[in-house]
C-alpha cells in the first residue's frame, strides 16, 4: 500500500496528548495514533450509513400490524442469525 506524507498542526495539548499516548505504549509513534484516529472514524461513519440505510428502508416499509413483542422478538432473532447478539 503507497504511503502519502501529511503535515499537520496541533496544539499544545493536543500534542501532549498524544505523546501521552505513545508513553503509555497504546502506539509506537505518531503516524500509528493518527491512522488509528482515521479507522475508527471510517469505521463510525460506515456504522452511521448502516443505520440511515436502515432507518429508510424501515420507513419505506409502510406500517406493521405486528405487535411491539413480536418486533423486538423478530429483531432480536435477527441479530442473533447476524451474529451480532449472543442467545
Amino acid at each position: 500500500m503507497k504511503t502519502v506524507r501529511k503535515t499537520i498542526t496541533l496544539t499544545d495539548t493536543q500534542s501532549n496528548w498524544v505523546k501521552s499516548g505513545i508513553a503509555r505504549g497504546d502506539f509506537t509513534n505518531d503516524s500509528e495514533y493518527f491512522r488509528d484516529l482515521i479507522r475508527r472514524d471510517q469505521e463510525r461513519s460506515a456504522g452511521l450509513e448502516q443505520l440511515r440505510a436502515a432507518l429508510l428502508e424501515g420507513e419505506e416499509s409502510g406500517f406493521s400490524n405486528r405487535t411491539l413483542e413480536e418486533i423486538r422478538r423478530a429483531a432480536r432473532e435477527r441479530l442473533i442469525e447476524d451474529r451480532k447478539l449472543q442467545a
